[in-house]
């Protein structure tokens, strides 16, 4: 899969996204916006932050991630040095403030359009779409670290330090990593997915392991295109036995699988779970899969259900094999680009980019899935405008330990760059 062959798989939502968008190189506005959700909700909704595509970028794909202390990561496309940024939002009295933490220029990474985790020791680790040593001439992406400074440093504002560690080649590594995050295990590796290259030029599964104070990547998959899938675009989920679960976008029947990887003596097994067909389960999958306490997996489509604008889905392990099943599908155009987020109770939320339960809008929406009468049942918690309030929320909402939600949207705002938001139970 080439660099240009990878882009125009996602030409639709690109052309959506730029066809609206307002460039301006305005001074970093730290604002917040009040908007009350329908009468019909009862959650508030807030936006917390407006970019500007100045100083703190513009842009954010990905959700964000919070560290103990109940600070927010995540990362921009755009802005600042031009390569997108990575950014801390952390609350400051009754407000929040947004800091950049690095700006991506022409020094090896750039555009990241997945988001970063935080490590046990609160460094940050992320992935670019660009950038690097390989895949000449603007590289095919990196895996990068952000260092905090030292205590000694923080009453000056000394800067947090980047180190690559790890650039793609393509050839036999996979390249152009997509809007999925790095995972952690617990000893210490992370593990992701380029969305193309590799050996068959179909995307990759690879471990980051530290290694006598660096690292060592380590292809675990090599996708064909065949039933297996190709181009995995989302993030890697990994269980309590160590096994990985992910999707693709194509491939599969007709429209993208969903994949399991086990460790198997010195390498990994893949086992195909669902194959797509592109008709009324769905496909194209953006987001990964989360996992609940039963093992069942939870994802979303951006195309296809009834009527034929993403749906919703569940995997349940049944037999030795596994058995889906339907539980949304939205009406408008294109729906879930995030991985579902799961609360200790098993409710799934997520987002869709442009469609809606009813077609109403198509600046997307968050919603709420909860069990009901052995069944689902689905809320809209709130309904884009596409004005001031946001718009295309493509990637993961976050939730706090007071149920609180976060999470961002690619366009709209005030100066049409993205938004994050909060919904207050």
């Amino acid at each position: 899969m080439t660099a240009g062959s990878k882009q125009n798989a996602v030409s639709i939502f690109d052309i959506h996204l730029r066809t609206g968008a307002v460039a301006l190189a305005l001074a970093v506005l730290f604002a917040t916006t009040l908007i009350a959700a329908p009468a019909a909700q009862a959650q508030t909704f807030s936006v917390i932050h407006t970019f500007t595509d100045a100083g703190d970028g513009g842009e954010p794909y990905a959700g964000l991630s919070m560290d103990r202390a109940g600070s927010f990561y995540g990362t921009t496309n755009t802005g600042a040095g031009g390569g997108g940024t990575v950014f801390r939002l952390k609350r400051a009295g009754s407000g929040w403030v947004l800091t950049t933490l690095y700006a991506f220029q022409n020094d090896g990474g750039g555009r990241p359009t997945g988001g970063v985790i935080v490590g046990p020791d609160g460094s940050v680790y992320g992935m670019t779409q660009y950038g690097g040593t390989g895949c000449s001439p603007n590289g095919c992406g990196t895996v990068y670290m952000l260092r905090p400074p030292a205590a000694v440093c923080k009453a000056v504002s000394c800067p947090w330090t980047k180190t690559i560690l790890y650039s793609f080649q393509g050839y036999p590594d996979g390249g152009y990593p997509e809007f999925g995050s790095l995972t952690l295990d617990k000893y210490g590796n992370l593990y992701g997915a380029t969305a193309g290259e590799g050996a068959n030029l179909m995307g990759t599964v690879f471990r980051m392991t530290p290694s006598n104070g660096g690292w060592t990547e380590s292809v675990l998959y090599n996708f064909t295109g065949g039933a297996d899938g190709a181009l995995p675009y989302s993030t890697v989920t990994i269980d309590g036995a160590g096994n990985l679960y992910g999707t693709t976008f194509a491939g599969g029947e007709a429209g993208g699988s969903v994949y399991e990887l086990s460790p198997s003596g010195s390498g990994w097994t893949e086992k195909t779970l669902y194959t797509f067909t592109g008709g009324s389960d769905g496909y194209q999958l953006v987001g990964g899969v989360a996992i609940d306490q039963q093992g069942n997996l939870y994802g979303g489509t951006e195309k296809g259900g009834v009527p034929a604008e993403g749906t919703v889905f569940e995997l349940s392990p049944s037999g030795g094999g596994w058995t889906y099943t339907l539980l949304q599908s939205f009406s408008g155009y294109d729906g879930p680009f995030s991985t579902p987020t799961l609360d200790a109770a098993g409710n799934v939320y997520l987002t869709s980019i442009f469609s809606t339960l009813d077609g109403s809008s198509q600046a997307g929406g968050v919603y709420k899935l909860t069990r009901s009468h052995g069944g689902w049942s689905t809320s809209a918690l709130y309904t884009f405008t596409g004005g001031n309030d946001g718009n295309i929320p493509a990637g993961s909402v976050i939730l706090d330990g007071n149920g609180n939600i976060y999470g961002t949207t690619v366009a709209g705002g005030s100066y049409n760059q993205g938004v994050i938001f909060e919904i207050k139970p």
